[in-house]
């Protein structure tokens, strides 16, 4: 055990005994260090003006990707490179091709928001040379900028990857180099504490089991898209806080199903859903910005329990397990039972979730779909999952689960049974559509009133035929609204 944080920040390395829980990397950045290119926008993931790269090992390799400071706690950077916009510079020492393109473009005119901005687009520069406009309108999902629009920094994006220059990169030329560093500050626990605060970085995931089993009360954090909110916007006390990001990072598919580590993030585990999930990408695309993607992990969305996360709908129609362990007692249930009633999962006192099972189902109708205010980056309404099996014409099973109709999400049974054994037919839909308002007593708040999302509700079903029954609906509906 040591009582040190160690990482990198651009060039050098850090180390600090002094750390709370609730100290995030932006204050540290901009308070402690004086780099304050990186801006403090929105204090909750959203405008991306805070967005820096953070480089960390994984079986693949050192990986580099943008992520949130402002809700990135300080903690969960042990062993890893921070990298700043002042860490930017080109081969000669001046401006990196991403920066010199903005300017030839004219992407940006207050700067408040171009720190980011460029980071975001450093991270895609470095991983996607060939970047289409589309992946560049994907990677700027958590970059909101209210004066150029986004045309211009869109052409600097594409000028920079035509442009290349990837391999004279500092960060590729250094990467074998930092990543040897950066092994040497992994292995032991951490434990941290200021101001009455304490900070628990486990070794590894025994080694959580027994932090938990000894602190059964900690606050669990992961990618802290959602814990970061309680710190910058209600002032919420974590202590003691447990930091599990780099943990429960395994990822494969065997015997027809997909088995991710409760510590996978949404990016990293896209790639197995675009292979194994098709019809599921899009939504996938559509959790957070790529920021958020990059931190937040499928297992805190599902323990966290609430009632608009956005990948528990989808993966309860999928028939998703999950595993618990408390010590070293593993059980495993079925994701709709985890979720008991608001606020309440089938959860003891120091037991967490290890691992999610999905199985993978080729023959079976697919769809997911997200309602929100705009269509990237932005908070859910409603989630529904959709998986049918039919049979010579007949639906044969259905599992159809929603998010944010209820204080969990729930199947809508109902709507299930109006399904199951019927022809697939329009008929069937519609009375599906019907049936589902006996399923729901959704509530109204800022996110939409209970009215409209029993409208929606109806509405998906009606949806799910159409694009099922016509092939290209799908495409042509994105098209409709802009994707």
């Amino acid at each position: 055990m040591t009582p040190a944080l160690r990482f990198l920040l651009n060039g050098r390395p850090v180390e600090l005994t002094a750390v709370g829980a609730s100290d995030t990397l932006l204050d540290f950045l901009r308070i402690d260090r004086r780099l304050t290119g990186t801006k403090e926008g929105c204090a909750e993931g959203d405008c991306g003006a805070c967005t820096v790269l953070v480089g960390r090992l994984t079986d693949d390799g050192l990986v580099y990707e943008p992520v949130n400071a402002c809700i990135r706690f300080l903690a969960s950077c042990h062993g890893c490179h921070v990298v700043t916009i002042e860490h930017l510079r080109g081969p000669d020492g001046g401006l990196h091709p991403i920066q010199a393109a903005m300017v030839e473009y004219h992407g940006s005119q207050c700067g408040f928001c171009t720190p980011g901005i460029i980071m975001a687009l450093y991270g895609l520069w470095m991983t996607n040379p060939g970047a289409t406009a589309t992946d560049i309108e994907v990677a700027l999902q958590g970059n909101i900028c209210r004066c150029t629009g986004y045309e211009p920094i869109i052409k600097a994006a594409l000028a920079a990857g035509r442009a290349g220059g990837q391999a004279a990169d500092a960060l590729a030329v250094e990467r074998e180099l930092v990543a040897a560093r950066l092994r040497d500050m992994r292995g032991e626990r951490v434990e941290l504490s200021k101001n009455g605060e304490r900070a628990v970085i486990p070794a590894d995931t025994d080694d959580l089991a027994a932090v938990l089993e000894a602190e059964p009360k900690a606050t669990i954090i992961a990618g802290a898209t959602d814990v970061g909110l309680w710190v910058t916007k209600f002032m919420r006390d974590i202590s003691p806080a447990v930091f599990i990001g780099h943990l429960m990072k395994s990822k494969r598919a065997e015997n027809g199903e997909i088995r991710l580590g409760a510590g996978v993030t949404y990016s990293e585990a896209a790639p197995l859903i675009r292979q194994h999930i098709p019809a599921a990408h899009d939504y996938w695309l559509r959790i957070g910005g790529w920021q958020v993607r990059n931190m937040g992990t499928i297992g805190a969305n599902i323990a966290n329990g609430s009632p608009i996360g956005d990948t528990p709908p989808l993966l309860i129609a999928l028939g998703a397990r999950i595993v618990l362990r408390k010590g070293a007692a593993r059980r495993e249930l079925p994701l709709g039972d985890f979720f008991i009633e608001y606020g309440k999962q089938d959860r003891a006192p120091g037991e967490f979730v290890e691992e999610v099972i999905i199985p993978v189902q080729p023959q079976a109708m697919i769809a997911a779909y997200k309602i929100t205010k705009r269509r990237d980056s932005d908070i859910t309404a409603v989630a529904a999952g959709f998986c049918l099996t039919v049979d010579n014409g007949t639906i044969a099973d259905a599992r159809i689960c929603f998010g944010g109709m209820a204080g969990t999400p729930k199947r809508a049974t109902g709507a299930e049974a109006a399904l199951t054994g019927q022809p697939f037919a329009r008929e069937t839909f519609e009375a599906a559509a019907r049936a589902v308002a006996d399923d729901f007593q959704p509530l109204s708040d800022w996110r939409a009133s209970a009215d409209y999302r029993r409208t929606v509700a109806a509405n998906l079903f009606r949806r799910f035929w159409l694009e099922q029954s016509e092939p290209g609906l799908p495409v042509r509906l994105s098209q409709a609204v802009g994707a």
